[in-house]
């Protein structure tokens, strides 16, 4: 049976929006990363060219600013003044200030930013935390999405939605404005620092972008790959997703109950250097288990008995047919289904053509392969080669309503759609 037969396209477009922005930090060449900056010389400079204006002058420009900018963000004179504080160093040479002059202050070293201006891609999907308003038979589901703006860095934004009972799949309407959330706590461990951040209670889902952070993430926090991990009757969402500092990457964790407190920490050991890693939706045999790849070709099993710490592994799945001949990757969590895990896969074929297959693993023991799909669910179609990055189509998470799959995927690292598959018909094609 062709997967053309089974796999329904829906006609539903995430595209990148430049008109999303949130105000950020601005930041002096001279200026580092971290918020305890020793070299001021520049920042020395504007703040004493505030100073120097007159009070009707500061008040006139910050209105200004306000009228030109105060629309497309909430709270932003608090902003200027959260931002001036950082900025303390700087301030500390120059006489007192007047509320005005620091909130103008914070202006000057903080600019937009369009975070999603270049992509929209990379999507995984999983049950949101509040099923009010769930249509009859379906479902509401959160999206995340990886965001690509200025500088090709990379952020974590979100969408909500709703899978009805035939299988048709609804995205809500993002909201027009866009927030980044508070850093409430952030703690150093040998690893790495371990940081928990929140959005305000205002911000709706679509608002919410978490930005990198940390200096490990500081070019991007990519590929997200959620899961609803049970345990005990308890849930919690996890991610594992790629941090890039721009010269080294690593896997880390996010966790959060309600998708407004979120908790980033890096992960330990040998197998956590590389990309990809997903992990199961509940422990096995007492144990957490992550399938991944830790040599850039073959899909490895790994088990640990902490969440953070990842060591080891077992070869399972190597590349076997012609479309992913150059390599395999995982395509988020395992699925549980009565037959076994399904797990989606991506392989890279001729001309480094990116699709997507399936595999089903053993219930009990995961590292038997009960079958795995000859030819792709998923290979990009002529309107759909064309982007960023040509050729590919790429899923971080799928996730079972009923009978069907819902698998949310990127197009060339541009933008993203969705699909869903009928369980029966793809159980079928897979080869034993």
């Amino acid at each position: 049976m062709s997967a053309s037969t089974f796999f329904n396209r829906q006609p539903l477009y995430l595209r990148p929006d430049p008109s999303r922005v949130v105000v950020r930090p601005f930041r002096l060449a001279s200026e580092p990363r971290d918020l305890n900056p020793t070299d001021w010389k520049r920042a020395d400079h504007i703040v004493g060219r505030v100073l120097a204006m007159d009070a009707d002058t500061t008040a006139s420009l910050l209105d200004d600013v306000l009228q030109n900018f105060e629309g497309r963000h909430r709270n932003l004179l608090a902003k200027f003044e959260a931002r001036a504080t950082e900025m303390e160093d700087a301030l500390t040479s120059h006489a007192a200030f007047t509320r005005s002059q620091r909130q103008l202050v914070g202006a000057y070293f903080m600019h937009e930013y369009s975070f999603e201006a270049s992509a929209l891609f990379n999507p995984s999907i999983v049950p949101h935390p509040d099923q009010a308003g769930a249509p009859p038979g379906g479902c509401r589901f959160v999206l995340s999405v990886r965001a690509v703006g200025e500088g090709h860095i990379s952020s974590l934004t979100f969408r909500a939605g709703s899978i009805a009972s035939d299988g048709s799949v609804t995205i809500d309407p993002t909201t027009r404005l866009a927030s980044v959330p508070q850093v409430v706590n952030r703690v150093a461990s040998p690893n790495g620092d371990i940081v928990e951040v929140h959005f305000k209670d205002e911000d709706d889902l679509s608002e919410r972008v978490i930005f990198p952070i940390t200096l490990a993430q500081a070019n991007g926090i990519e590929d997200a790959r959620f899961v609803a991990f049970e345990d005990e009757g308890q849930r919690t969402y996890y991610a594992t997703y790629t941090a890039y500092s721009g010269g080294a990457i690593r896997s880390e964790l996010i966790q959060t109950n309600d998708f407004r407190s979120f908790r980033m920490t890096p992960l330990r050991g040998a197998a956590a250097g590389n990309k990809g890693m997903g992990l199961f939706p509940r422990k096995i045999d007492g144990r957490y288990a992550m399938i991944g790849r830790q040599d850039n070709e073959n899909l490895y099993l790994i088990y640990s008995t902490e969440l953070f710490s990842w060591d080891g592994g077992t070869p399972i799945l190597k590349p076997k047919f012609p479309w992913e001949f150059v390599q395999i990757g995982t395509c988020g969590a395992p699925i549980e289904l009565d037959e076994g895990w399904l797990l989606l896969i991506h392989g890279v074929g001729p001309v480094r053509k990116y699709a997507i297959g399936a595999v089903l693993l053993d219930l009990s023991d995961p590292s038997k392969v009960l079958g795995r799909s000859s030819e792709p669910l998923v290979r990009p179609e002529p309107s759909e080669r064309e982007g960023y990055v040509p050729n590919v189509v790429y899923t971080c998470g799928a996730m079972r309503q009923g009978s069907r799959i819902v698998v949310p995927y990127a197009v060339s690292d541009t933008f993203s759609t969705v699909g869903t598959i009928e369980i029966d018909s793809l159980l079928k094609t897979l080869q034993s």
